[in-house]
């Protein structure tokens, strides 16, 4: 099976979700396929991401990675207010909210139409998760990403919050102080802050698995057990027949180009 008939066993007349308090994407009609990987910071996203994106194009699909906060247009920006202390609930939210806004017209939508696969490290559910945590209305937050597609699947990688914990202090050395919340003022105490913080994003996460339906995966599972799940479900996604892509002049790769320039971002960070 094809993209291109994957894409056609959902009706363009399926009717949108209506949960209170919630607004999804539209759903769209694309060849291509969105894959989304979430979960909280340190859980491992970046790295099955490349991996499933290698394995794909092995298999012989065109395919590409986005990453959260990596618009050309608009990510110096929230590092220079970041560094300045100077993003309050509402501007955090609109500055992310106009990355994925940027990256969704110049990279995402264009892959798609091409009948590419695109690999999102991380989606709109992030802000969910941090926007809400940080104060921002929940319907609000929803609302503003309204302009989002839905997409095809979405991967939650899930981790124990005191092996998170020991897994960011072991590989980065040290605690961010976003990623403790510092900067809305939890806790003085940078461990406790993250604690807390980190613990009242899984919350959300956790409320997010049955409304958005969720593939839930065991992140604290070895590296190739956790990408031999998310394989196992992506094929049943997009069939085994890899399609022939043909892209012109799009700055997209197909499997014969190689991953193109926009794929990646100079920095991963949150």
């Amino acid at each position: 099976m094809t993209l291109n008939q994957a894409s056609n066993q959902r009706s363009d007349n399926e009717p949108k979700s209506a949960i209170t308090g919630s607004i999804k994407g539209s759903f769209h009609s694309y060849p291509g396929k969105l894959i989304v990987l979430e979960g909280t910071d340190g859980v491992g996203r970046s790295t099955q991401a490349d991996l499933l994106q290698n394995w794909l194009a092995v298999e012989g699909y065109g395919v590409i990675v986005t990453e959260w906060k990596s618009s050309q247009l608009i990510s110096r920006v929230i590092d220079k207010a970041k560094s300045k202390n100077a993003l309050n609930t509402i501007t955090f939210s609109l500055l992310y909210a106009t990355d994925l806004a940027d990256r969704l017209h110049n990279i995402i939508l264009p892959a798609l139409r091409a009948g590419l696969i695109v690999i999102a490290d991380r989606y709109y559910y992030t802000a969910f998760a941090r926007d809400v945590v940080r104060g921002a209305d929940p319907s609000w937050v929803r609302k503003l990403y309204g302009f989002a597609i839905e997409p095809d699947l979405v991967f939650y990688l899930k981790m124990p919050l005191e092996l998170l914990l020991r897994r960011i202090i072991t590989t980065r050395g040290g605690l961010d102080f976003y990623e403790s919340g510092r900067d809305i003022g939890m806790s003085t105490d940078l461990y406790q802050s993250f604690k807390l913080y980190q613990s009242q994003i899984l919350l959300e996460y956790e409320r997010m698995v049955d409304e958005y339906q969720f593939k839930a995966v065991a992140a604290d599972d070895p590296i190739d057990t956790v990408q031999k799940t998310l394989r196992s479900v992506v094929r049943e996604l997009i069939g085994e027949e890899a399609p022939q892509v043909t892209v012109k002049n799009q700055g997209i790769s197909s499997p014969e180009t190689g991953p193109p320039q926009i794929a990646t971002s100079e920095s991963k960070a949150s």
